[in-house]
């Protein structure tokens, strides 16, 4: 809600990030079989008609959430090595993943991308959205002469790791492996 001045109402701001919080929240505990905009709306201390009032549904507040709540970096062509770039999506992704509500909400994502379509056309799109990033500062670093080989396959092989290391292994990847891993798959020049 804006003001007059087209300031928006600081206690909706307030309330939106309750409410998005809450919902990574509700989607880590419950999985999103048992995500409901009532849970999100006791979990957040706000009325159901709140988050509809914010403009979403079920799957829209997954969304806006996981959107708003994990921001990529975005680092600038040209105003540090490119090889820097990749570390520092890398590192967010491994942070993500470390200890995080998004970590905390990923089982629940993936099983419930397997069961409902929406959500797996939002979660691929999430995903494709970080990995073009991580693809664009790849190519940066192969285009200043490091050896990438193939930046989406070298995207893929980064990511990848990250998420073996979460769900697969009892230790996931720390940030501060996160050079040598870049140094393996990236090379030097």
């Amino acid at each position: 809600m804006a003001s007059r001045q087209g300031r928006t109402d600081p206690r909706v701001v307030r309330s939106r990030e309750r409410v998005l919080e809450a919902a990574l929240s509700e989607l880590a505990e419950r999985g999103y079989g048992g995500f409901t905009i009532d849970g999100v709306a006791t979990r957040a201390g706000v009325a159901r008609s709140t988050i509809y009032r914010l403009g979403h549904d079920r799957l829209s507040l997954v969304a806006a959430a996981m959107e708003t709540l994990n921001v990529q970096p975005r680092p600038e062509a040209g105003e540090q090595d490119p090889r820097a770039d990749v570390v520092a999506i890398v590192s967010h992704l491994a942070s993500a993943m470390q200890s995080s509500l998004m970590s905390d909400c990923l089982p629940a994502v993936l099983d419930g991308a397997e069961r409902d379509a929406g959500l797996r056309e939002l979660h691929h799109r999430y995903s494709e959205e970080r990995r073009t990033r991580l693809i664009d500062a790849l190519t940066r670093a192969q285009q200043a002469g490091y050896a990438v080989g193939d930046p989406g396959r070298a995207a893929e092989a980064l990511a990848g790791a990250v998420f073996y290391r979460r769900l697969m292994t009892p230790a996931p990847l720390r940030t501060d492996e996160v050079d040598g891993l870049v140094a393996t798959v990236v090379g030097e020049r």
